[in-house]
């Protein structure tokens, strides 16, 4: 496995990824603010927990990066659309299955269930993210597939 590859091209996918998805925040594609919604897990400050997002953001992506590497080395094979397919696999699940269990484990999430009692400070994501913007899932999938192609570029299959 290239194992040289996972550790900066994991990194350097991860960030153009997260980047990318801060930017479409800022530039009104869609409400999801990854960061704010991973750094308040664990802080209720919003400054502060958009920083502790990012790096939390950053080693999830080198997790998800270390399972590309080892399916291109078993493959043995990595390319740029292989890549694609990943990133493709990779948004379907994460708005369709992650996403929507956010509200069970998230301490400051609403639920769709949650009363008018709620003291949550942020929406629930719905299913594919809707709840933040018509145009969430497009940009997820965008900026998912962008990372697989990114990975499928770089590492080498070994």
């Amino acid at each position: 496995m290239d194992w040289a590859g996972w550790a900066l091209f994991g990194l350097v996918a991860t960030v153009a990824l997260t980047a990318a998805l801060i930017t479409a925040q800022l530039v009104g594609l869609t409400r999801l603010d990854l960061p704010l919604v991973l750094g308040t897990l664990v802080t209720e400050d919003p400054d502060r927990a958009r920083v502790v997002g990012f790096f939390i953001h950053l080693c999830a992506g080198q997790g998800f990066a270390l399972g590309y590497a080892a399916t291109f080395a078993l493959l043995h094979r990595a390319t740029w659309w292989i890549g694609a397919l990943f990133g493709a696999l990779h948004v379907g699940i994460a708005l369709t299955v992650l996403l929507p269990l956010l509200p069970g484990v998230h301490p400051r999430m609403a639920s769709q269930r949650a009363g008018l009692a709620s003291t949550a400070v942020l929406e629930p994501p719905g299913l594919f993210a809707l709840n933040y913007g018509i145009q969430t899932p497009a940009v997820a999938a965008v900026v998912h597939v962008m990372y697989g192609i990114v990975l499928g570029l770089l590492l080498k299959a070994d």
